[in-house]
């Protein structure tokens, strides 16, 4: 019996469903119009027979798969995690599978297998770009008709759908709270690398989000009088290392510096560790908050105050936009906002004095 079900044929199913082998293979293979009536005669047809499509053969026909790329930037980074997990699961309920690929933030390595994915003849791409201002490959997946939905960053000049957090508006959140606690220099700590380790010209900053946050850090800080907030702003917490000089330099700046904003959850865990090391207090001798509600953050004593990211719902809303334009969604593409507010817990607290 399974090696009968494993033969199946969409001529099969089309005769048991008493309907054209052209109207079975639109059913099946999801593509073109067939009326209601058909379509539920194919469905049922094919689930009596135990009819199991072959993705191989449809793709040929169809000029695509069954299946999604998904390139993200870190996927040792939770916040990816998470969001591939909403992808799967809104994708599965679809009838879609997913082919993950990793960048490591190297635009070189995301044009790569942005290549093979398409090579792979998916149905779509939803990525994370490294640099929006290098979206040619992207572009060429559009016009090429596979639709694209960017992730966690918006490329405006790609014309395609985003699903966003409140970068900019988080940080301005999180440093008016931490003014209203008498903190008024606040070290931003990031894994953006630059030549001469300091701080650029925020064009210069590829990724979307990085820049958003950073630019609404400036801002916010100018308000609050600092003269040259740029200097609070320390680049390339890459890994363990790197990470424990920046927090040498930090602190070297102490009393001065009296809290930390970390861009992600990773990096908080390096600092928080450093710190803890050092024998400090949180948030007695320095507040500390992160992006990104990480399950160790709320088992570390004190529990670390973060800017939530839904990342589950980026992830969903993502997958949701990419299946609507396969459906033939012809709407302008639009910038989804994830509300991410600020979740307090107890490394916030009045800034440190001499």
């Amino acid at each position: 019996m399974s090696g009968k079900k494993n033969s199946l044929t969409v001529a099969d199913v089309a005769r048991e469903a008493k309907v054209s082998k052209a109207t079975a293979a639109r059913v099946l293979g999801e593509y073109g119009i067939a009326s209601e009536g058909a379509r539920k005669a194919v469905l049922e047809a094919a689930e009596r027979l135990g009819y199991q499509p072959n993705d191989l053969a449809r793709s040929m026909s169809t000029g695509r798969s069954g299946l999604v790329g998904v390139i993200v930037g870190d996927i040792e980074n939770a916040f990816f995690s998470q969001a591939v997990r909403g992808i799967s699961d809104t994708l599965r309920a679809a009838g879609l599978n997913l082919i993950i690929s990793n960048s490591s933030e190297q635009l070189s390595e995301e044009i790569e297998m942005v290549s093979v994915l398409l090579r792979q003849r998916v149905a779509g791409l939803i990525v994370a770009p490294t640099d929006a201002r290098h979206v040619d490959h992207l572009k060429a997946a559009l016009a090429a008709g596979t639709p694209v939905v960017t992730l966690d960053r918006h490329a405006p000049q790609l014309g395609a759908d985003a699903v966003c957090g409140e970068d900019r508006q988080s940080v301005g959140r999180v440093l008016r709270r931490l003014q209203e606690e008498g903190h008024r220099h606040v070290a931003y700590v990031t894994a953006m690398k630059t030549r001469d380790g300091k701080l650029g010209r925020l064009e210069e900053i590829g990724i979307s989000a990085v820049r958003e946050r950073i630019s609404g850090f400036l801002t916010q800080m100018r308000e609050a009088g600092v003269e040259d907030p740029a200097d609070l702003v320390f680049v390339g917490a890459t890994g363990d290392d790197e990470t424990t000089a920046v927090v040498t330099r930090i602190l070297k700046r102490s009393p001065t510096i009296t809290a930390i904003l970390a861009s992600d959850s990773l990096i908080c865990a390096r600092v928080f560790r450093e710190l803890s090391d050092r024998g400090l207090t949180l948030p007695q001798d320095m507040t500390l908050v992160s992006w990104f509600d990480a399950d160790w953050s709320r088992v570390t004593t004190p529990r670390i105050s973060v800017v939530d990211q839904p990342t589950y719902q980026f992830g969903q809303k993502a997958a949701e936009r990419l299946i609507a334009r396969l459906k033939g969604d012809a709407s302008p593409p639009r910038v989804y906002v994830i509300p991410t507010p600020l979740l307090e817990r107890g490394t916030i607290g009045p800034a440190k004095t001499e």
